[in-house]
């Protein structure tokens, strides 16, 4: 055979060889990605997740969780992949021998700068949710909540509703807390008492507690803010859509924690008139037949007293 021959078998071979591999590692690679987007859709469906977002402030925490997790991935995968490729491609079988040297200033100064820029650049967004969190002004109706052990109290101090007040307690039944029955779908997470306020409306939630220190955590709504003995701490909510909305104290206040749960119900305008009004009159009610049963005991008072005063004149 022609010495040219078998150099063009050889380089054609080398060609076939090199092909294969970056086939091996396109296929590899569109695996390893396809592999991602599908653990990604699988974590943003997942009950793990966080629950779909139904406020502006919401949505703001759910996206940035969603790129920070990205961001974070991205650099495990590229340093892990450099200290991995390395360990293969530079060990002692292959023939490569350890490089003798102490420190390089350049490689410090970058692993060191470009790590701060990836904090300042996750560092912004978040900054600018957690000051949009903070404004409370200029609320469409404004509702104080206090934590008791074990419930939470309502009143509307401004708005549509102003005066409604009422305690707010878990109603899932003792039965199922005491696995005699099967457990609900909301489990845990049901009151007799709704916090019902108007879809699209700025709500300013003023907190404090009356005995420990509690939390209001409502996640699809982005609000979570601790309820402190002593203190006046707010915060504001504007839901997008109507429907009901469940979360928990968060903060760890006392043997019965795990059964104080937070449920807002949203309803549209004239849904929300027609419960205030309802809510309004049978509060005003329930106040006039307190005041007549004070009356009458007040009058039987007044009849005893003046029967025992004639009988000590007699």
């Amino acid at each position: 055979m022609h010495p040219f021959s078998e150099i063009e078998t050889g380089i054609k071979n080398c060609n076939n060889h090199v092909g294969e591999n970056m086939k091996i590692k396109s296929v590899a690679t569109l695996m390893g990605m396809s592999a991602l987007a599908f653990y990604s859709s699988m974590a943003v469906g997942s009950k793990y997740n966080f629950p779909e977002p139904q406020s502006v402030i919401a949505q703001d925490i759910y996206d940035q969780h969603i790129v920070l997790l990205w961001i974070c991935l991205a650099i495990f995968v590229g340093v892990f992949g450099v200290m991995f490729y390395s360990i293969l491609k530079h060990r002692k079988s292959l023939g490569y021998k350890a490089a003798n040297f102490h420190h390089s200033t350049t490689v410090e100064i970058i692993w060191t700068v470009i790590p701060c820029l990836i904090l300042v650049v996750m560092a912004l967004p978040a900054t600018k949710t957690v000051i949009a969190m903070k404004d409370t002004s200029s609320p469409d109706m404004t509702i104080k909540a206090t934590g008791y052990q074990w419930m939470w109290g309502y009143d509307y101090l401004e708005g549509e509703g102003e005066g409604i007040s009422f305690y707010s307690k878990l109603a899932t039944p003792m039965a199922q807390i005491e696995n005699r029955e099967a457990k609900g779908d909301n489990y845990l997470l049901e009151v007799d008492n709704n916090l019902v306020v108007p879809v699209g409306k700025k709500v300013r939630v003023i907190l404090t507690a009356n005995d420990v220190i509690h939390a209001w955590w409502v996640p699809a709504l982005g609000v979570k803010q601790d309820a402190i003995p002593g203190f006046i701490r707010d915060v504001w909510f504007a839901a997008d859509n109507p429907g009901i909305y469940r979360g928990q104290c968060a903060e760890l206040c006392g043997k019965d924690h795990g059964f104080m749960p937070i449920v807002v119900e949203v309803l549209e305008e004239e849904a929300y008139a027609q419960w205030a009004a309802e809510k309004l009159a049978a509060s005003s009610g329930a106040s006039q037949v307190a005041s007549a049963n004070i009356e009458m005991i007040a009058d039987a008072s007044e009849a005893i007293e003046a029967a025992e005063e004639n009988s000590e004149n007699n």
